[in-house]
């Protein structure tokens, strides 16, 4: 196809225009340059969480599995865009690296993760809020955000973004810090929460999630129960005395109502016909460990059980002990590395302690566990909070005495034994088993379609390097292994690097950071070359491994949103097979079997389609709580009978903590008729594929025009390679470049790449002068009947930008045109003259007075009618909020009244019980009771109409503040003027 410059620049101002907040228009742009499939249940989520600008965000609450992560990913895409990039997400610790990976993978935005570490590194190069980014989205946990809340109260941040929201549900009780706190650090600031689990055992649990979204949605949380959270019979009754009953329907129906414009769910169901889903399938490996395994972790269990100890940190105590049992269970290579540092820990401190009975090192932690055990500091993070730390910090001994040295002493020699007992266990059972469970679970992929491809999860870097070297080397896989952890420094990861980017030097998968593009090298070696990759759960964060389908938990972690995404790594939209699942049970423990089985049957994490359920997984809030009641079994339980007195209390407060009910409940506030949601969702798909087929079209026509024989191109890929920089000065690659998704061999093209943005700039810039342009119908390949008419014929056309800022700023490419002999042609008839081939002529004369005047006339139109739209739209975004802030008011005032309605029916009863005392003097006193109970009643009125009066005046500050942003902002900008022929 051939096109004029007139043709290039109506493009390119198309290409790059602002569209309204609710138009599928203006989210289609973010999805050209996105790396994801079009799933229209998540361009519904995007553009529901868009579709006011007086919004002040969104809770996204799709089920499990249908990508709320992409979702929230097309709305910072769009922010981004927009040139909005102060950005926050707050995310599990577990999540950091997923989000990180993903806003770079897909949508090519770049985000920094602030933890301890970096936030100091930060403040030392200068930068004293490194909240505060250029061009980066910043990422961090729930607990980071908590303890420097301040930071980010000081950051003018555009959006926000928290995921896993339902840890935030408690928010209106006091004693919920985390979840207060940021709050009130993100006060002002626009927010999307994504939950899978946005209602759980109370309404209220809604009531605090939205608050944190919008707090005018509703008024404060008396009014709240008042209005809508009946929890019992009494509670009935005493709202019926005070005149607050509607019929339940009702209630439900307003409750609705409200949540509409603020909360979006869709069903997996509702989406199978886009979203296809593949099965779980379990395997589980039991083995039978030998007399010295038994004898290490009996004697290390009774150690750890011990009231003080003096090689764990007193302030991680909990902590430690935990990741002791963990690398105990893992192998006895990973617990005899770290018997080892704390031996040496001790003869240290003893030392110390002779010379001066000084305990400088008592509160110190365990050298190298963190790179023994990598999770380490994601958990401590977790589990320790500031007050705990402090606490623990302030109960330390000051000094030694000489019994503190003879207990030490002893722990030392105690150590030192089950430190040569570990060192002792060459074979270790579990990995003998996994060797049998590998060729099983091989045979059962196999059988399944699937490659022969295995990730092996362990949480020690020790076990890791055993099973490589001393295990899997020495049984015929040699060759065939790839370690994957949170260094990847040994050689063979090094090698593989540095081949990854002599093949890859031309694409845009380097991406310029070692730690990323080392990550990348590893999971395509993992894919192209090895059978086998063994991974520790730090490592393995965030990293996509479709291809395979067989995940082997050689350790398993007791958080089971931990054994979730680990599973989720495979188990994910795009796995073509069932993905086999195997687990490991140690039939000698009793507390093993009881956790397996837990997560196994409660959580039902290793089987079916799903896998983890919306309803246990948000029913626990936190994974780490969940972690933390294990382990407390671990280490008070000692017998058989006590580990299953244990796991059976935990089991039943979990099936008592899930209310049926409230299931009804969250269906008829929060989910729409199926019917319903697959017109819409039919609709959507439809619509943006063919905005997207449009621009790129759009995008690789104006790319042929401007480059001409400065690039080779290859209309059939829609791909093209530089043959001189058309921007010199400017550092450009020669590429190839290529339009379209999963592009592993080429430099992706998209309008926002860097090239495209300077190309689309410098084609709006150009001046067009008048000149004929011929469009030729005769030889287009598609037919366009409402084009036909026009063969033959010829006219003018005019085309302007035209610009309305009031609530938002939007575009519109304005065209006006007519034929020769004065017939007007409708503006969407005249677009499409653009898709043809057209080539231009000699330079004509000027318009006519008359065809100038047609022009003006046509051009006027198609502005007014522009204006009217945004207007009708601007009144309704008022109303709504309006009427929002209306019933805001009113539930304002309900609180305020309920206190004076309760006083009420207190004095009227006080005056029917003293009608019945017969006793003068008793008479009296109640009748001064009740004279007292009226001037309080009194007090409390003058105080609720002034409080009244103050919550009308903020309603109308809040008005005028929207009012203020009604008002339109007009520009007009003309592009070009051409006249037409049609052949």
């Amino acid at each position: 196809m051939n096109i004029t410059d007139y043709q290039a620049k109506y493009f390119a101002y198309e290409l790059t225009k602002r569209c309204a907040s609710d138009s599928l228009e203006k989210l289609s742009s973010t999805l050209s340059n996105a790396q994801v499939d079009l799933n229209p249940h998540q361009i519904e989520a995007a553009l529901f969480a868009f579709r006011s600008p007086l919004s002040k965000g969104a809770l996204l609450a799709d089920e499990v599995g249908l990508g709320k992560t992409i979702e929230a990913g097309l709305v910072l895409s769009q922010k981004w865009a927009e040139r909005k990039r102060k950005i926050l997400i707050i995310v599990p610790s577990s999540l950091r690296k997923q989000w990180n990976a993903e806003l770079q993978e897909k949508f090519f935005i770049p985000s920094v993760i602030l933890e301890t570490k970096s936030f100091d590194q930060n403040i030392k190069k200068g930068n004293l809020n490194p909240f505060d980014q250029e061009d980066a989205i910043v990422i961090c946990s729930y607990h980071f955000a908590r303890s420097k809340s301040a930071y980010i109260k000081q950051t003018k941040w555009d959006l926000a973004v928290i995921d896993e929201a339902h840890r935030l549900r408690n928010v209106y009780k006091k004693g919920n810090k985390i979840a207060r706190e940021i709050k009130k650090a993100l006060e002002n600031v626009p927010k999307i929460l994504l939950t899978a689990t946005p209602l759980q055992n109370s309404l209220l649990e809604l009531y605090g999630l939205v608050s944190i979204v919008d707090d005018q949605i509703f008024g404060d949380l008396k009014s709240f129960k008042a209005n809508f959270a009946r929890v019992s019979r009494e509670q009935d009754i005493y709202e019926s005395e005070l005149g607050l009953v509607e019929p339940k329907q009702e209630m439900f129906l307003e409750l609705k109502n409200r949540l509409k414009p603020i909360c979006i769910r869709t069903l997996r169901r509702q989406v199978l016909e886009y979203v296809p889903y593949t099965e779980r399938k379990p395997i589980t490996q039991k083995y039978m460990p030998t007399d010295q395994e038994i004898e290490l972790y009996a004697g290390m269990s009774e150690y750890l059980r011990r009231e003080k100890l003096y090689a764990l940190p007193f302030s991680q105590r909990q902590l430690i002990t935990l990741i002791l049992r963990k690398l105990l269970a893992s192998s006895s290579y990973a617990i005899a590395s770290t018997l080892d540092k704390m031996v040496n820990k001790l003869g240290k401190m003893i030392k110390a302690a002779k010379a001066t009975f000084q305990n400088e090192m008592f509160d110190q932690g365990i050298e190298g566990l963190e790179r023994n055990y990598e999770a380490f500091d994601e958990m401590y993070d977790e589990w320790i909070d500031d007050e705990e730390n402090e606490a623990g910090i302030g109960k330390k001994k000051k000094e030694f005495t000489a019994e503190d040295i003879a207990l030490m002493e002893q722990e030392k020699s105690d150590l030192e034994k089950y430190r040569e007992l570990a060192k002792a266990i060459f074979t270790n059972s579990k990995g003998e088993a996994l060797l049998i469970a590998l060729e099983e679970g091989f045979k059962m992929a196999n059988d399944l379609g699937a490659k022969r491809k295995a990730i092996v999860f362990t949480e020690s870097t020790i076990t890791q390097k055993y099973l490589a070297e001393n295990l899997l080397a020495n049984k015929g896989y040699q060759g065939k292994i790839v370690l994957f952890n949170g260094s990847n420094n040994d050689e063979k990861s090094k090698e593989i690097y540095k081949q990854w980017l002599a093949k890859n030097k031309d694409t845009d998968k380097i991406t310029g950071s070692k730690t990323a593009d080392i990550r990348a090298a590893l999971i395509d070696y993992f894919r192209d070359e090895a059978e086998i990759m063994i991974a520790t759960e730090a490592g393995a964060e965030g990293i996509n491994l479709q291809f395979c389908s067989l995940v082997i938990n050689y350790d398993l972690p007791w958080n089971p949103q931990r054994i979730e995404q680990r599973i989720g790594r495979c188990h994910r939209y795009g796995q073509k097979h069932d993905v086999v699942v195997i687990n490991f049970v140690n039939l000698k423990n009793a507390a093993d079997q009881r956790v397996y089985e837990l997560l196994d049957q409660k959580f039902k994490l290793f089987k079916g389609v799903f896998g983890v359920s919306d309803e246990v997984l948000g029913n626990i809030e936190s994974g780490v709580d969940f972690e933390k009641r294990i382990a407390g079994i671990y280490q008070t339980c000692r017998t058989t009978e006590e580990i299953n007195l244990a796991f059976d209390k935990l089991q039943a407060e979990m099936d008592e903590n899930i209310q049926r009910n409230m299931a009804d409940t969250r269906q008829k506030l929060l989910e729409n008729f199926d019917a319903e949601v697959h017109e819409r969702l039919r609709i959507n798909k439809k619509d943006s594929q063919a905005y997207l087929d449009t621009y790129e079209r759009w995008l690789w026509e104006i790319t042929r025009y401007y480059l001409g024989s400065d690039a080779e191109f290859s209309s059939q890929e829609y791909s093209f390679t530089l043959k001189k920089n058309p921007f010199p000065g400017q550092d450009i690659h020669s590429g190839p470049y290529k339009i379209g998704k999963n592009i592993e061999d080429s430099h992706i093209y998209r309008p926002g790449h860097p090239l495209a943005q300077m190309i689309l700039s410098a084609v709006k810039k150009q001046k067009n002068q008048l000149a004929e342009v011929v469009f030729d119908y005769t030889n287009n390949p598609v037919i366009v009947s409402v084009l036909k008419p026009l063969i033959g014929k010829s006219g003018v056309m005019r085309v302007s930008n035209y610009t309305v800022a009031a609530f938002e700023a939007e575009d519109h490419v304005i065209v006006a045109a007519q034929t020769d002999n004065g017939e007007r042609i409708e503006p969407d008839i005249a677009k499409k003259l653009f898709s043809l081939s057209a080539t231009k002529t000699e330079l004509p004369k000027t318009l006519s007075a008359n065809e100038t005047k047609n022009l003006d006339g046509y051009e006027q139109e198609a502005i007014n009618l522009v204006a009217s739209n945004i207007a009708e739209r601007n009144n309704e975004y008022f109303e709504n909020e309006v009427d929002k802030l209306d019933k805001w008011a009113e539930d304002v005032k309900i609180a305020l009244e309920l206190d004076l309605k309760k006083l009420d029916i207190d004095i009227k009863a006080s005056k029917t019980n003293a009608k019945k005392i017969l006793n003068l003097e008793e008479k009296l006193k109640a009748q001064r009771t009740i004279k007292e109970m009226e001037k309080k009643r009194n007090e409390m009125r003058k105080r609720l109409y002034d409080a009244q009066d103050e919550v009308d005046s903020r309603k109308e500050q809040l008005i005028a503040r929207v009012e203020a942003k009604l008002k339109q902002k007009t520009t007009h900008e003309p592009l070009f003027c051409l006249r037409w022929r049609v052949i």
